[in-house]
């Protein structure tokens, strides 16, 4: 059950009775509101705990929520409105003399509002005090969870994010037919039911050493049922580096299919069009691929078998089959227990005895072993929990295929925690096939107060992005959720998606729940009509239809006359915004998100002064685009927003901009802040920054360069872990080693700078008689380093130094924690690089590219012990290996691109480096 609209109305309603002097005049019906609600939270819980699923107690909780978002709004009101102006000085009790009688009447309106909600709850209280809680539950005990939020088992899911299990002679089959150019088969096809694999055997085979040695160019797209031609299209030219320009991406959707053919005809390439539903869906798609004379390769995964046969009439189809119970088992496996490695590995024989039983009820899917294998690997290593949920498979699963994925995920939602539910109905708002960046989720769940910050609470550091983000990794490791992408360093989820089966179920549910309405070109209608709108995201082209508007002066001034509640504004993938942002934006006073990123305005460059009444915001991204100006200008308002978590600013502002922004202790992420239209000082109140991009001028105001030592630190943050300058303009190395100096912690440097050499410890110290070790040994944490753009970067740490041209390998070898270094697009001009024994003894992946100057790269026994991965890509000048990798035996992939043939003979199959 979700009680998070319960929780956050009270953690409303707690804030502002912190100060009393603040509540003069509304006090009783305040607290009178908070003791309903209290009341209706206890009911929730005790009903959650009874597993109650009832009609009466699901209507309940629809009205619940409904009262606790209302009581929360009326309380935020009389905060912004009233209770704010009572702050302050005589100056200010002198303002609001002049205003006395309109504060009258707001008073009295909200105290009216509270009254009528204290009211209405009262009325379903007395409705809910004649049922009986324990007596409309269902029969049996139901799946056992936790109120209480439990840390997670192990730090990562110990499985992989796609289980490969039992597919490998579905891979021999299909690898020969999609490289056999002398057949005229062009399309193939992978059939089957929803959950047995497919996408998992497409990915597979996509990512073939031998398929991606043989196609030229690989591309992947989502189709899913609802297909959108244009967006497929995009894609694939996408995956090609077909779309580089503004030009591209506006191009007509005829011009793009032509585009595409072409390509395909004139190139040997690999094109997988993922879940695709229909024939009509195919037709849609196909003037794209009518090419006759051709070696590219189209493979598909659908569950109708028809498609292959339309698409090509020597089509090839491979049915998937279910998996038998060995395999089912070797894959429940795989995810119900830890690794055999790992110290906690020991299947009690009872435990074994009924994970062999469950494994019998998923009747070979795989999607359906993954899911209960996760559910029960959050139980290891309780054999009570166990038995608790081999009960309710029993209950639960029929063992008929048709119904079998139904039930476990029934099954799998049912055992959430209530923490975790609106988070997981959360994800339903997000299209079919959806790529979600895990980082924006984080933002919104907390936003929202689906993550409130009384989980902050405990765990000095832990804040809510930090509670949120093992939320994300226990429905991960509940195999709810597909991990697309993890950070190389730390593997945090970087993005994810739901298969399309979990989606489904998710969706309904929350519609069940009355969690959301989804507003679109089939449903449109007036959003006033469904209720307080609370949030819209506005997916491209969507929002026109939804509400049935075509000019953007209507849609904002539609908005800000039916929208007022709005908590968060999500504008998905930029576009037309109209002539310029308008001034009524400071209307939508709830609004916790705003995020303008990609909006494009046609008349004006300045974003209007009213963006400072938007004080509950957490979440602001100011990344607009403007045909008037390539500079925005940002007006000194951005102070007032004191809960401001994440500030995205412009990435040029104009000369006139100037922010303070020293009021802002409680950033988290600052982006494209500079030195030209913000104050270096400012940075040291934001004492909980923890990312902090620098795009522009940096230079540290009346800087001492006699006594360095004097020189204030910049940074007061002990979380700050990332860090990124980008600037055309050259750094000074002792304002960079300062800088450097006040962030001992951070593990991500990016430097896309001017710099001739990297910063040396001596500019740290007065005394130079100390050994002058680089600044870069003393960053304990760094993990990544990367140089690219004549870019210098290090466990994530990016630098980017343009034109570095001393070896920088003496550097960078004396960095403990180094994990993965990438030296890209001239980072390194210098003719030779030299890798000494034990060289960053803990780097596993090196990536070269674009050195266009390196000619002899030596490596001693002993250096990168640990590499597992290195890539040379587009370095002409190389001439071969070096002769050291023969000792580095952890190596497990090499990649070679774009070199010189005389160096690829070399290092193929009888080459003399082979």
């Amino acid at each position: 059950m979700d009680f998070s609209a319960v929780s956050y109305a009270l953690e409303t309603i707690d804030k502002l009775t912190q100060e009393v002097t603040s509540l003069w005049g509304v006090d009783e019906q305040v607290e009178g509101l908070a003791s309903e609600l209290r009341w209706m939270q206890s009911f929730l819980k005790v009903a959650d705990a009874s597993k109650v699923d009832h009609e009466v107690i699901r209507t309940t909780v629809v009205e619940i929520r409904e009262l606790a978002y209302d009581a929360e709004d009326v309380i935020e009101t009389f905060s912004l409105k009233v209770a704010s102006k009572r702050k302050g000085g005589f100056s200010n009790c002198i303002k609001r003399s002049a205003c006395f009688l309109k504060e009258g009447c707001l008073l009295h309106q909200i105290k009216s509002e509270i009254e009528k909600i204290t009211a209405r709850i009262k009325v379903l209280t007395r409705q809910l005090k004649t049922y009986d809680v324990s007596k409309l539950g269902v029969d049996g005990e139901g799946p056992s969870c936790s109120t209480e939020r439990r840390e997670a088992r192990r730090p990562y899911p110990h499985v992989m994010d796609d289980n490969i299990v039992g597919l490998g002679k579905d891979i021999k089959k299909l690898v020969p037919v999609l490289l056999d150019e002398q057949s005229e088969c062009r399309v193939v096809s992978i059939c089957g039911m929803g959950g047995l694999g497919k996408t998992t055997l497409a990915k597979k085979i996509y990512s073939q050493s031998q398929v991606v040695g043989h196609f030229k160019h690989l591309a992947w797209a989502y189709v899913s049922q609802n297909c959108q031609k244009r967006k497929v299209w995009e894609d694939i030219l996408s995956d090609f580096n077909l779309l580089s320009t503004e030009a591209d991406k506006e191009m007509k959707v005829e011009k793009l299919a032509e585009k595409l053919s072409s390509f395909l005809e004139e190139n040997k390439c690999l094109v997988v069009l993922d879940d695709i539903w229909n024939t009509e869906s195919w037709d849609s798609l196909k003037p794209a691929f009518l090419v006759r004379e051709t070696r590219s390769k189209i493979l598909l995964t659908s569950r109708n078998k028809e498609i292959v046969s339309h698409a090509d009439s020597k089509g090839f189809l491979h049915e998937l089959q279910y998996l038998n119970y060995k395999q089912s088992w070797v894959l429940f496996q795989k995810i119900a227990f830890p690794p055999t490695n790992s110290p906690r590995y020991k299947i009690d024989a009872k435990m074994k005895e009924l994970g062999e039983d469950m494994v019998k009820h998923c009747a070979g899917l795989p999607l359906a072993i993954s899911i209960l294998g996760g559910l029960l690997a959050t139980k290891y290593p309780s054999l009570t929990e166990w038995l608790k949920i081999s009960a309710n498979v029993k209950s639960y699963m029929k063992n008929d295929k048709g119904e079998v994925l139904r039930d476990v995920l029934a099954l799998s939602y049912d055992d959430l925690p209530p923490y975790l539910r609106p988070c997981f109905l959360y994800l339903s708002h997000f299209p079919e096939d959806y790529e979600i960046l895990a980082d924006r989720l984080i933002q919104l769940w907390v936003a929202e107060g689906i993550v409130s910050s009384k989980q902050e609470e405990g765990d000095e550091g832990q804040i809510a992005e930090d509670v949120a983000e093992g939320y994300l990794l226990e429905l991960a490791e509940r195999c709810m959720i597909q991990v697309r992408k993890r950070d190389i360093a730390t593997l945090k989820i970087r993005s994810f998606q739901m298969h399309d089966l979990m989606r489904d179920f998710c969706l309904s549910k929350a519609k069940q729940q009355k969690f959301l309405y989804i507003a679109d070109h089939s449903n449109a209608c007036p959003l006033s009509t469904i209720g307080r709108v609370r949030r819209v995201s506005a997916h491209k082209f969507i929002w026109i239809q939804c509400i049935k508007i075509t000019k953007w002066r209507g849609i904002w001034k539609y908005m800000f006359n039916n929208l007022n509640f709005l908590r968060v504004l999500d504008f998905e993938r930029g576009g037309e915004g109209g002539f310029k942002l308008p001034n009524d934006i400071g209307k939508l006073i709830h609004l916790r998100f705003l995020r303008l990123r990609g909006l494009e305005f046609f008349l004006s460059s300045k974003l209007p002064s009213s963006l400072g009444n938007l004080r509950c915001l957490q979440t602001l991204d100011l990344r607009i685009e403007s045909e008037w100006s390539d500079s925005i200008h940002v007006p000194n308002v951005l102070w007032r927003m004191q809960q401001l978590r994440h500030l995205y600013l412009p990435e040029e502002c104009d000369r006139k901009t100037k922010l303070k922004l020293g009021t802002l202790r409680n950033l988290q992420t600052l982006v494209n802040f500079n030195t030209k239209n913000c104050y270096v000082k400012d940075l040291i109140n934001m004492t909980n920054i923890r990312e902090l991009e620098i795009r522009g001028p940096f230079n540290i105001e009346d800087f001492n360069t006699k006594e360095l030592d004097k020189n204030p630190p910049i940074i007061q943050s002990k979380y700050l872990h990332s860090v990124s300058i980008i600037s055309e303009e050259e750094i000074d190395p002792r304002h960079l080693a300062h800088l450097l100096l006040s962030c001992e912690n951070i593990s991500k440097l990016s430097l896309d700078v001017k710099i001739r050499r990297l910063p040396e410890y001596h500019y740290l110290r007065c005394e130079l008689e100390e050994d002058p070790m680089p600044t870069l040994a003393e960053l304990p944490n760094l993990r990544i380093l990367k140089f690219h753009n004549n870019a210098f970067e290090g466990k994530e740490m990016f630098c980017s130094a343009q034109e570095l041209e001393e070896d920088p390998m003496p550097t960078l070898e004396k960095v403990p924690c180094l994990r993965i270094l990438q030296l890209h697009e001239e980072a390194f001009i210098g003719k030779e690089m030299f890798c000494s024994g034990q060289a960053v003894a803990k780097l596993k992946s090196l990536s070269l590219k674009e050195l266009n100057f390196l000619e002899e790269w030596k490596v001693s026994e002993g250096a990168m012990p640990c590499l597992r991965r290195l890539e040379i890509e587009n370095c002409r000048q190389l001439k071969k290996l070096p002769d050291g990798l023969r000792f580095i035996a952890t190596l497990k992939e090499l990649k070679i691109g774009k070199m010189p043939k005389t160096f690829k003979d070399k290092v193929e199959e009888g080459g003399e480096d082979f």
